[in-house]
């Protein structure tokens, strides 16, 4: 992509490659408005329809921020389509099942990385344009650069979670493990990304890092007016990301905290996650940081709701029916209100789902349904108005997860056994209650938990990476609609670790024989039944 100075696109790649248009520093520098501009274009590009195809209808899982959603929940195992007869309609389904082409000339190494490469080409833009040693500038023109270094850290800490390699025993990862991705910045020369090596672990965490403290400098003073622009408790929100992820449990947990408190959220109560017209389409207070849909930016295709309302009536969703896998569902609690968000097989037997359809649509719909992703006004016939929704990419709830499984990890189990039921009993279930005491089984029952709280959100995805919990699909009674998502895999599944696109690694030689293993077809299907796969190497 010649916007995005790491990216070539004269390579072979066996599908169809974009062109892109640059807007450079020295453009934006020179004009106040179009600074402003550009850090406003920040949020909305992360919703842009075909984004990386410029508007060309060339792939379906081409949605900007979104995709990762749906992916990293796929990835996990957590979603499948409810109707057998229309699997094919499930453009991510590959993300689950690594069954077809998953190496580096597909879709799904090439949009990951150069969306996110995207993403980081306009906050370099950004913070090429402004000198901040300039002792003239403004607070507010110090929290554009603040809000470009935060958004740059989460696109980088975004590449790292699925470019990392993590050891499994169905790809050989041993010549890649510790490495993450080439760093682009506003100083990168085309010269240089031309021989840009994918940085160490330790490297990325510290150039990660280092945006967030320019971040948190940068906006001490400065709040932005809306939540689609990150303000301060976003950047102590993705510190403690970024921590859990380097695995240093102490600050993750601190940084939490911290999160917590500066946001003033409140986690999402039951009438905000069962409402039928706003339900996870219009942003509340517990969202620190979302993004927005509009008319203009989307497609009846390519939208967030046409993918995850099963209510919509247009758009992918509405063939899917896209369900909780069965045994995530099981391990919601009757008195957990997020139980009512999923179809149980006794329908209004079990409980008088609300919806802005029919009783005969919920009677008829498959079991394990979502109605998490709601159409905006319950407009479940017209994409322009029910699926110009608002998109979470922060919520205040994945802080008091992190701040559990964090404490138990640094401190003591006890400790973050007391945060969990403190978080549980007072926002999701009066009648939970954690007695676990070991570290392991606690952590797995965070991540259970978060796996619950962000199914289709994706935001559970990095700590079952770093946890490597096993994943179990095929087991007595399983929802998997056919053979293909049947698989059982110890540790990680082998496609958590994204591979590198062929035309990256063509422009930049620094990257040729260091791209992560080919994850397509390494392990036979079905597995078996409630057991793991055996490794191939």
């Amino acid at each position: 992509m010649a916007a995005v100075t790491v990216l070539g696109f004269t390579s072979c790649i066996d599908e169809t490659s974009p062109e892109s248009s640059t807007v450079t520093a020295e453009q934006l520098s020179a004009s106040s408005s179009a600074l402003a501009a550009a850090v406003s274009g920040i949020p909305s590009q992360m919703t842009e329809y075909y984004l990386v195809y410029e508007g060309e209808q060339v792939h379906e899982t081409d949605m900007a921020y979104p995709q990762f959603m749906i992916a990293q929940t796929e990835m996990l195992g957590d979603m499948y389509p409810g109707n057998a007869d229309n699997v094919g309609y499930d453009w991510f389904q590959n993300y689950n099942t690594f069954s077809r082409s998953y190496g580096d000339d597909s879709y799904f190494a090439y949009l990951p990385w150069f969306t996110l490469y995207q993403f980081v080409k306009s906050a370099n833009n950004v913070i090429g344009s402004i000198d901040i040693t300039d002792e003239t500038l403004t607070d507010e023109v110090k929290g554009y650069a603040g809000v470009a270094y935060a958004c740059r850290a989460f696109d980088y800490y975004m590449l790292t979670v699925l470019f990392e390699p993590v050891d499994n025993i169905y790809t050989d990862c041993s010549s890649v493990l510790g490495l993450t991705v080439p760093i682009v910045t506003d100083t990168t020369t085309v010269d240089n990304s031309k021989n840009n090596p994918r940085v160490s672990h330790d490297d990325m965490i510290a150039f990660i890092l280092s945006d967030l403290d320019k971040a948190e400098e940068y906006l001490s003073n400065y709040t932005p007016s809306v939540n689609t622009l990150p303000d301060l408790s976003v950047v102590y929100g993705l510190k403690a990301k970024v921590y859990l992820w380097d695995e240093d449990y102490a600050n993750a947990a601190k940084y939490a905290r911290m999160a917590i408190d500066e946001s003033g959220a409140t986690p999402m109560s039951e009438s905000e996650w069962t409402d039928p017209t706003t339900a996870f389409a219009q942003a509340c207070d517990s969202w620190m940081w979302y993004v927005s849909y509009s008319a203009e930016n989307m497609s009846n295709l390519c939208n967030l709701t046409g993918w995850l309302s099963s209510e919509a009536d247009w758009g992918y969703s509405s063939l899917t029916q896209p369900c909780i896998d069965r045994s995530l569902y099981d391990e919601i609690s009757s008195s957990d209100f997020r139980k009512h968000v999923f179809l149980d097989p006794d329908k209004y037997d079990y409980y008088n789902y609300q919806t802005c359809r029919d009783a005969e649509f919920i009677e008829d719909a498959p079991d394990y349904m979502s109605l998490k992703f709601r159409c905006l006004s319950g407009d479940y016939e017209n994409y322009a108005t029910g699926g110009a929704i608002d998109v979470p990419v922060m919520r205040v709830e994945e802080m008091y997860f992190i701040e559990a499984l964090a404490t138990a990890t640094a401190t003591d189990v006890a400790s973050g056994v007391e945060l969990l039921n403190t978080f549980m009993k007072t926002y999701r279930d009066p009648s939970y209650n954690c007695t676990l005491s070991d570290l392991t089984a606690f952590q797995k029952e965070v991540l259970t938990q978060m796996r619950i709280e962000f199914w289709g959100e994706g935001n559970a995805f990095p700590v079952a990476k770093m946890l490597k919990p096993g994943v179990m699909q095929n087991y007595e009674g399983t929802n998997a609609p056919s053979d293909i998502f049947k698989r059982n895999c110890a540790g990680i599944k082998p496609n958590w670790n994204l591979v590198i696109p062929r035309s990256e690694i063509e422009s930049n030689t620094a990257i040729e024989g260091y791209n992560n293993p080919d994850p397509t077809a390494c392990i036979d299907y079905p597995s078996p039944i409630g057991e793991y796969s055996p490794g191939n190497y």
